[in-house]
């Protein structure tokens, strides 16, 4: 398949890539500072700006499906739904947080008392993404929670698919690995099972 990746260079984009190539596929990987990234067969580079409106959109455009990996702070998201619109990609999945999945049934980790104020900053905005995506009805979406602690780990590829519900592991901790987060990234791409849905994954 050929993949669009933007937000390339971050801290999920690299995983996405490793396991992507590793897995066969062709990733081009679209950021402003695509120069960093190292060569590789079946990875192209490319300098991209998303806010770019008039040539975002042929970047994209082409490609099987695309992964929008980027911060939401500060991200105009209608924007960002023009330029998939524009681009006819026909699949896009989300890089999404966990601050939108539900500690107990209807209760957001967001809203819970001692929700750190300085991850709001980046937790609303991806909130009001996934929210506004729920309206969406012509672009096929899907959303990708990670569990709380999200970081630098192994691929064990051995992990728990959910929906809104918070995962914890039998340690009572919530955690995935960039790795393993990215493994259930790609079998969605593969074998898409949530279209126009969220989830979320988690030891």
């Amino acid at each position: 398949m050929k993949i669009a990746l933007i937000g390339a260079t971050g801290n999920v984009g690299q995983r996405v890539i490793d396991e992507a190539l590793s897995r066969g596929h062709e990733v081009t990987a679209l950021a402003r500072s695509a120069d960093k990234l190292d060569p590789r067969e079946g990875l192209k580079p490319l300098a991209f700006d998303l806010t770019e409106e008039e040539s975002a959109p042929a970047a994209i455009a082409g490609h099987d499906c695309a992964v929008l990996s980027v911060r939401f702070n500060g991200l105009d998201f209608e924007q960002v739904l023009r330029v998939i619109r524009n681009s006819g990609v026909p699949r896009v999945l989300i890089v999404g947080g966990a601050a939108s999945l539900e500690a107990e049934p209807g209760k957001q980790l967001i809203d819970q008392p001692g929700f750190p104020d300085e991850i709001k900053t980046e937790a609303e905005p991806a909130r009001q993404a996934l929210n506004r995506l729920y309206e969406v009805k012509d672009i096929d979406w899907t959303f990708l929670s990670p569990s709380v602690f999200f970081g630098p780990g192994e691929r064990t590829g051995k992990f728990r698919l959910g929906k809104d519900a918070l995962l914890t592991a039998e340690d009572g901790k919530s955690h995935i690995s960039y790795e393993d987060y990215a493994v259930a990234l790609l079998d969605e791409i593969e074998k898409p099972q949530h279209s126009r849905e969220r989830f979320t994954v988690g030891y």
